[in-house]
Formats: structure tokens, C-alpha cells, sequence
């Protein structure tokens, strides 16, 4: 079972693997053909009704694919106004080789021929709520003749992210939907084919721009809360200036006042909240968890903390009473094993640190990525492992990021990285996010790379972290 949306990532990580849109587009259509061929005879009155996206795309494929029947093509809108390159591209394929096509620019005018079968391929997935013209009187059109409906992917007016159907969508007899089932599809009144369309399974597996796609801010919010700080400063200062790089507001750092300052300095941007003392304690916590909840942060807790008893101490009382989001790393990672906590936790641990939680102990974490299921199932939060590819899951599926280069074995970009699941998880679930920061910090390393090589440091990669989120040229 897949959603619309994670499909469209999907989509996307598949053409990143070299399998593009267009070829898949092919492939769609080749299936819908093949689902009318099942439902009619060849010479059977076929009419295509598309609209002006990739699910038109699809239909306009299949088109070329239906030469044994006699086949209608109407355009719902005018052809320059085609959405995408490939389906305009079907679209002009199928006029110059003189297919019988209509475009259809009132629908008021729209009248469906005697026919046997109807192509449905109006709306696919990414649609919600009910139909709107010229869709709707299609849809009256199409439910009210005397028909045998295929609709292409979904039905129109299907929602295939919450599984719900317009009152005023297609009924369909039949449809063939891509790759795997959507939700909902097996509650309707239709035959269900889930077409093969050549998509590897690598696209689902590993993460990609896809996924990127899937969490990426569409406007700047949010406030990221680091806890860290203490015998290092370095760390939370990293993750700080990386949740900014993510599309955060603003990025706060609760510290040590012995060393305030020197996090201060590291980065005017940053907002330094000083405690009384040397290192995190107990006496901190009721504080820190008021201020992280009245403000709706995004909580880093860990980075540059040290391992004072008192301090692990006191990040096993935050996490036992805070209740919002929280990226937990390094020396606070060994509190979350059989911690109750009503908070959404994601734990990016690196190979020793897993090992230290209780996970599998191994130098290649792909050899392990079923044991760290299991483990992320057992602890009840998202796992992030970090090793030359990281893991990610939340117990029940599992991903891998393939991205980066080996020069981001220098200390630092692992606080990277947590800073950028916080900007990431004010936007995405906790997977998504954990999934798309792995991408951007892989991405972000292999782009400096191209200039540093092995000579680059992490706080290079904080200037590169925009561009592989929003894309464009960092150099």
C-alpha cells in the first residue's frame, strides 16, 4: 500500500536512479491498454477522456497501444495548457499521427459518444474534495453513460492519500492503478489491477530528492531548542546554525554560562540561553522543559552535553517529561532504552553509540538494517543509524541513505545532521524527516567535497545545506 504523495516521491527517486518519468509514462500506458483489451473486444468503440496532467499522460499512451479499436481521444482544456513536458509530448504524438483527438474547452459542450468503453483519466492522485468543472460535468457524463469505466490509477476525485471519493467522482467498473494499491481503492465498488510499471524497488528503499520533496519547508517556521553544550561547544553550535540552513526562524541554544559565550561567538545568529553552571543538570530541567513547550520548539538534546552522571541524569528527566518533538544524540542517546516518554523522538545515533543503546554492533549498518528495524520496533522511537550509508526506521519500514562522500568521517557532521532532522520534523512526520535530513546532510557533503576533497570540515557544509534542500547551485 502506498499513498499519492509517497508515490510522487517514489516517482521522483526513480527517475534520480535513471529511470525517468517518461518511461514509466510508457509503461502506464501499456497497462491501461491491456486493461481494455480485457474488458472489450478489439473493434470495440473506445473513449478516452483525459485531463491535462501525467494521469492524461498515462491514457494518451495507451491510446497508441489500442490500434485493434476504434478510439476517441477528448482533451479536457486546450493543449498549451498541458501541465508536463511528457504529456504534451503523447498529446502531440497522437495529432500528428492523425489519432481521432478533441480538445474540449467548455465543458459545457462536452458530449460523450456511444461507446463501450470510457477511460477515465481526468485526475489522478494528489486531488482532494469534490470535483470541480470541467472535471465534474465530465464525471456526470461519464457515470450516466452505458459504459464500462476504467479509470487510470485512481477514479477521478479519489483522494489517494485519505482514501476518500468525492460524492461527485467517477464511478468506476474497473481501475488500474501503478506500482501498488492506494488506500481505499479495495473499499470501492471497482475490479482492482495493480500494474507493474517498472519502477525498482531501490526507488522505495533508498532515500532520494523524493523524499527531500516529501519534507521540504514550504515557508520559514519554527524554533529549534538545543540542549547541548558543556565540555564541548562546537557541537550545539553546529546543530543550531543547521537548523537555521533548514528554513527554522530561529535557533536557540540552552548552555553552561562558563561557556556561553564561546557558543555565542561561533555564530551571531544563534540566541545563547545560559544556565548557572558547569554541565546540564537536574536543576535545569523544569526550566528547559517549560520553555520548550510554551514555545512549541523543536528540541536537539545531546550535542557537546559530555557524560557527567548528573547531566545523563538530567536528560532522562527532560525526556521523561517533555511532550513535544525531540532529536536525541549523542551522550544523551543511552537514556532513551526504557524510557517512558509521552514525547515524538528521533534517535541518530552513530555505529557505537547503536551498539551502546542495545542495537546491532557492525561496520556496515546495510548488513544489519532488519536488526535495526527490530531494534527501532523495541525502543518505539525513529532510528537514525549514522555509517558510510545510514539507516532509518521506525520499526515497521526501514530505509537507507547511500549519500555522502568519506571525507564526512570529520567530527561534526553527524550535529549536522541532527540539527537538520529538527528543521525537517517541523515540517514531516518523524521518518520522512529522518529519511530527507539523511539525503540533505550526504548531499550537502558531496557538494562541498567537489571543491574540499577530504580537506573539508563540517562547518563547510552549512553553506551547501540550502541548496540540496531547495536545489540550485551552492558554488
Amino acid at each position: 500500500m502506498i499513498t499519492g504523495e509517497r508515490m510522487v516521491a517514489v516517482d521522483e527517486n526513480a527517475a534520480a536512479l535513471g529511470v525517468p518519468r517518461r518511461q514509466l509514462m510508457e509503461s502506464s500506458g501499456n497497462a491501461v491498454a491491456r486493461a481494455v483489451e480485457r474488458v472489450a473486444d478489439p473493434g470495440a468503440r473506445v473513449v478516452v477522456v483525459a485531463g491535462r496532467g501525467n494521469n492524461g499522460g498515462d491514457a494518451l499512451v495507451a491510446v497508441r497501444f489500442l490500434e485493434d479499436y476504434d478510439v476517441t481521444t477528448l482533451l479536457l482544456g486546450r493543449p498549451e495548457a498541458i501541465g508536463t513536458d511528457i504529456a504534451r509530448a503523447n498529446w502531440e504524438a497522437l495529432e500528428r499521427g492523425e489519432y481521432d483527438v478533441e480538445a474540449v474547452t467548455d465543458s459545457r459542450s462536452l458530449s460523450l459518444p456511444d461507446c463501450d468503453v470510457i477511460v477515465d483519466a481526468m485526475l489522478g492522485t494528489g486531488i482532494s474534495g469534490d470535483l470541480r468543472e470541467p472535471a465534474a460535468s465530465a464525471a456526470r457524463a461519464i457515470n450516466a453513460a452505458d459504459a464500462t469505466v476504467v479509470s487510470v490509477d485512481v477514479p477521478s476525485g479519489f483522494d489517494a492519500d485519505a482514501g476518500e471519493h468525492a460524492d461527485n467522482g467517477v464511478a468506476a467498473d474497473h481501475v488500474v492503478t501503478f506500482h501498488d494499491a492506494k488506500p481505499g481503492l479495495e473499499g470501492l465498488e471497482s475490479t482492482l489491477e495493480v500494474a507493474d510499471i517498472g519502477i525498482p524497488a531501490a526507488a522505495e528503499r533508498f532515500a532520494g530528492p523524493g523524499d527531500v520533496d516529501l519534507a521540504r519547508p514550504a515557508e520559514r517556521t519554527g524554533r529549534a531548542f538545543v540542549i547541548g553544550g558543556g565540555p564541548y561547544t562546537g557541537a550545539p553550535a553546529l546543530a543550531a546554525q543547521a537548523a537555521l540552513r533548514t528554513g527554522m526562524e530561529l535557533a536557540f541554544v540552552a548552555a553552561p554560562d562558563t561557556v556561553a559565550g564561546e557558543i555565542q561567538g561561533y555564530a551571531e545568529d544563534l540566541i545563547v540561553q545560559p544556565y548557572e553552571g558547569e554541565v546540564l543538570t537536574p536543576d535545569q530541567v523544569e526550566g528547559l522543559v517549560e520553555t520548550a513547550e510554551r514555545h512549541d520548539d523543536v528540541v536537539v538534546l545531546g550535542p557537546g552535553l559530555g557524560t557527567a552522571e548528573e547531566t545523563i541524569e538530567a536528560a532522562r528527566q527532560f525526556l521523561e517529561s517533555y511532550t513535544g518533538p525531540a532529536v536525541v544524540d549523542a551522550d544523551a542517546l543511552e537514556v532513551v532504552p526504557g524510557l517512558e516518554t509521552e514525547a515524538t523522538l528521533v534517535c541518530t545515533p552513530n555505529r557505537r553509540e547503536l551498539a551502546g543503546m542495545g542495537g546491532p554492533e557492525a561496520e556496515d549498518l546495510r548488513a544489519v538494517t532488519d536488526e535495526i528495524e527490530t531494534f527501532a520496533a523495541d525502543l518505539g522511537h525513529v532510528v537514525l543509524a549514522k555509517g558510510a550509508a545510514d539507516v532509518i526506521s521506525d520499526g515497521e519500514t526501514t530505509r537507507v541513505s547511500r549519500a555522502g562522500t568519506p571525507a564526512m568521517a570529520v567530527g561534526g557532521t553527524g550535529d549536522l545532521l541532527s540539527g537538520i532532522v529538527a528543521g525537517l520534523l517541523e515540517h514531516a512526520d518523524p521518518l520522512e524527516a529522518a529519511t530527507a535530513a539523511a539525503y540533505v546532510n550526504g548531499h550537502a557533503g558531496e557538494r562541498i567535497a567537489r571543491r574540499h576533497d577530504l580537506g573539508l570540515v563540517a562547518s563547510d557544509l552549512l553553506e551547501a545545506i540550502p541548496a540540496a534542500i531547495w536545489g540550485g547551485d551552492d558554488e
